[in-house]
This record gives structure tokens, sequence and C-alpha cells, in this order.
């Protein structure tokens, strides 16, 4: 049995809690959230009210994961540091910045204690399916963790095998991975949660398209600042969507675990009429698309993606007036009301 500090009592950090008192590991639980702590501590978990007192009730060498909102995670290595020793392991499981990774470990290194960082991908159904695991870190200290990070990976049963791979099953076949030094394991997990963007924008746009296709049978405006609809007989389908990504799940080539989550929410939500469409972005695209830059590597796909976020919170609508501006001073063209307003 291994032992293990886990601070963050979250969805995810719950989901991991879980999954590693099913398999017999002893796990240690802090939360800012008193009543987070008991709920676990209800499933078997040891309660730990303080930083000090988690700190007391691991054993050396001690190994504590953060899994905490990223505004918070500075301050709490920081605070978890504060308490270990030598030779003890502070883990962040969140989504960080893989500079911020290189700068902690070198920040800790004096003190003699080890940094690893771990890009943990699952979501809500992490503690049934297993987390896929993005590790960064010395060799030595993330072999000290194999034993969890076995029980917290989905195991090598989660797909089939690739043709070709034979023998003991690699890391990656399990779902985690050594990536490389500190920051490895964030950097492999930033460019995963870019070309998610790109995934999510792909299924997105498609459906879009066939939402609009029935548009050559309704009453459209006839002016001068409206592009007409070429053909308007080629565009009086009515699809069903929510039949349409069923059907792509089963034999098409573009089937995924999201265009499963896809078709889950239309089936809830046909029309998704609840939606107001602000698409948030939490950091990874915008990293993704700095170290795009910065190595001098292609990716319109990623970068557009990230782009469609910003324009669907709203941050490009001064230019947007700005050239509904420019319009109306070079040629008189009046703007037009936003579709549904009169």
């Amino acid at each position: 049995m291994s032992q293990l500090g886990m601070i963050g009592l979250g969805r995810m950090g719950a989901g991991l809690t879980r999954r590693l008192l099913a398999a017999g590991h002893e796990v240690v639980v802090h939360d800012v959230n008193a009543g987070a702590i008991d709920a676990l501590a209800g499933d078997g978990a040891t309660p730990a009210h303080t930083l000090e007192e988690l700190a007391a009730k691991l054993a050396p060498p001690r190994a504590a994961w953060l899994m905490v909102p990223a505004a918070f995670t500075a301050s709490t290595v920081d605070s978890v540091a504060a308490v270990f020793e030598r030779g003890d392991v502070i883990i962040d499981g969140g989504n960080t910045d893989w500079r911020d990774d290189i700068k902690r470990a070198g920040e800790l290194s004096p003190k003699g204690i080890h940094y690893v960082d771990i890009g943990t991908s699952g979501g809500v159904f992490g503690e049934q399916r297993g987390f896929c695991m993005m590790v960064g870190g010395e060799a030595e200290v993330v072999a000290r963790l194999t034993p969890m990070l076995d029980v917290l990976a989905p195991g090598v049963d989660a797909a089939p095998r690739t043709p070709g791979r034979t023998g003991e099953p690699h890391p990656a076949e399990k779902g985690w991975l050594h990536c490389g030094p500190n920051g490895a394991g964030h950097f492999v997990k930033m460019v995963h949660n870019g070309i998610e963007y790109g995934l999510m924008a792909a299924y997105s746009e498609g459906l879009s398209v066939l939402h609009a296709a029935n548009a050559g049978a309704e009453q459209r405006t006839a002016d001068a600042e409206t592009a007409p609809l070429s053909n308007p007989d080629d565009y009086t389908y009515d699809f069903d969507l929510p039949a349409i990504t069923e059907l792509w799940r089963r034999g098409s080539v573009i089937p995924s675990w999201l265009l499963d989550l896809l078709a889950t929410a239309l089936v809830e939500s046909p029309t998704l009429e609840e939606f107001g469409g602000r698409v948030s972005d939490s950091g990874e695209g915008r990293w993704t698309a700095e170290a795009a830059v910065a190595l001098g590597v292609p990716t319109p796909v990623l970068s557009a993606a990230l782009i469609a976020r910003f324009q669907s919170q709203g941050l490009g609508l001064y230019g947007a007036k700005a050239q509904s501006a420019l319009r109306k001073q070079f040629g008189g063209h009046a703007e037009k009301p936003a579709a549904g307003e009169s």
C-alpha cells in the first residue's frame, strides 16, 4: 500500500482520491472547505484540516498532490513546501504553464524538495474510467509514484492494443507516461488541450453547417446589405442533428469520446437553447499558440480554434463595431440589426 496527500478536493481531486482508496491506498486529504474533507473521510480517507496536520500524518518521504485552481497553485506550493522536508515530493496535477513548473522546481531544489508536474485528463468521468496522466520530473522520483500512477490510469484494457506492440505493456499503454524533466508533463497536457480546442471546434462548426442547411426554405431579407443565397433550392434540408451525431459514432472515420459526449448533449438538449454560446479558455490554448510561434511551428487549426473562443466571449465586438463604422463612413451603409432583433 502507498500513501499520498491530496490537496484540493473538487471534482477531480475527489475522483483521484476515491480511485486510490478503492485500490487500497491511504490518502490524507485537505481542502479549504471542511465539508469536502469530511465527505471524503466518510469514504475512508484520512482527514487533515491544516497543512501541518497533513504533513504530520504522511510518513517521510512524503508526497502531496495539489489539485487546486491555477490562481492558487503558486501560493499552495509555497505553503506545502513550508511544512515539508528534504526528500518530500510536491505534485501539481492541475493545468499549469510549463514555464512555471521549471521555475518552481528550481526554487524547491535548494530545499531538497522534489517537484513533479502531472497533466491530468479525464474530467468528472476519471474516477470510473481512469485518468490519462502526462508526467514531468526526475526519473527516480516518478518511479516512487508508479504504484499510484498505475492505479489512477485507465489501464491497458481501456483501448485495443496497437498492432506491433508486444511484450510487457509500456506505461503509456496503461494511460500514463513520464514525458521528461520538469515541465514536460504540463507541456504535453497543454498541447493535448490545444488539440481538444481544435476537435471541439471542428465538430461544432460542422454541426453549424448542418443546422443552417435549411436556409433556402426560409424567408430571407432582400436588400443591398444582405448577400443573396445562391440557389436556395440547394439548401432545404431539415437535419436531425441528434440522430446524425449518433450515426457518426458508428463506423465513421470521426468517432471519439468528444463525439460521444456531443451526442449525449444533443439528446439532453436537441436545440441547445439553454446555452449562450460563450466558450471559455483556461490558458492552455493560448500557451500552445505561444509555443508554436516561438518554435516556428504552423498550427492554423489550433490557433483558429482559440481565436473562435475569443470571438464567442465578445472580445471581437469592438473590432466588429469599428468595421461597421467604416462601412458607414465609406459607403453610407446602415448597420443591420442582429438576427432576432427588429
